[in-house]
């Protein structure tokens, strides 16, 4: 007969295995192989399987406090850093420092310092300079000085008119004309192309001039002409000229832009 009987036709079989097969081929349906730990119904599954529905399983399984995978150790319990309140937090996530209450209200939150040298862009502050012609003091950010300092309006225009008086005065006309001489006109065409049409100081171009920049001489022509040593050709070359727009020609005519910067501003050092 066997141990193991067919609910169905009531055949008998030496082994559960034998039971199945026959009860899956002879009557289309397969045995229960397992029992619901929630409900305890039995049902099939060919593989290993603890609940029989996914009621049963949102049931049996809880994934609160200790019973959640990730769970480590739960919430633990400090004390704000702001008001002294205690309340819980999850160490997993971050360190405990300050309670809902002051983080909803912001008083964790301590505004950026941004005055004075505890500014990002802090450069120094403003600074103080003699005026170039009275001595008074002026206090300007570096920014507002340009290479001369004056105090007002009144002793700027007495530095320019003691500046550009006489001779040192782009249109002097006390003292006979300079004659450049010869290579002149080649030099002044091979600058003007070298620097790109535009003033190498203040970057003013060709087309904002509404003509080409002036070309100056860093050594001047009569330095050469009073020279024992040089002729008045020398001093038409590429690392003795610069071109400048009228007002800097004005500047470096005056002594406002030192022969160093002038020469940087080419790239080249040379010694007289």
């Amino acid at each position: 007969m066997g141990d193991h009987t067919c609910p169905e036709c009531g055949r008998g079989f030496e082994t559960q295995r034998g039971l199945s097969v026959h009860h899956t081929l002879i009557h289309g349906d397969s045995l229960p192989n397992r029992e619901c730990a929630q409900c305890g119904e039995q049902f099939h599954c060919e593989y290993e399987k603890k609940y029989c529905s996914e009621e049963c399983l949102a049931e049996g399984v809880s994934f609160a406090g200790a019973d959640n995978p990730n769970y480590s150790g739960g919430k633990e319990q400090t004390a704000c850093e702001l008001c002294d309140d205690s309340f819980e937090y999850y160490p997993s996530e971050k360190q405990g420092l300050y309670c809902p209450t002051c983080v909803e209200t912001e008083q964790w939150q301590t505004p950026p310092k941004t005055e004075g040298k505890d500014n990002c862009l802090w450069s120094g502050g403003k600074e103080e300079r003699p005026c170039e012609m009275c001595g008074t003091l002026i206090e300007r950010w570096p920014s507002e000085f340009t290479d001369v300092a004056c105090c007002g309006e009144e002793c700027r225009s007495n530095w320019l008119s003691e500046t550009f008086t006489g001779p040192n005065h782009p249109n002097w006309k006390g003292k006979e004309k300079l004659v450049y001489g010869p290579g002149w006109d080649r030099i002044r065409r091979q600058a003007v192309e070298r620097d790109e049409h535009r003033c190498l100081f203040c970057e003013t171009t060709r087309a904002e001039l509404g003509q080409n920049p002036d070309v100056h001489h860093i050594v001047p022509v009569r330095w050469f002409v009073d020279s024992d040593d040089h002729e008045r050709r020398d001093a038409h070359t590429l690392d003795n000229v610069i071109s400048l727009c009228r007002a800097c020609h004005r500047r470096a005519e005056g002594g406002n832009i030192s022969d160093g910067t002038l020469r940087s501003l080419i790239g080249t050092e040379r010694a007289m």
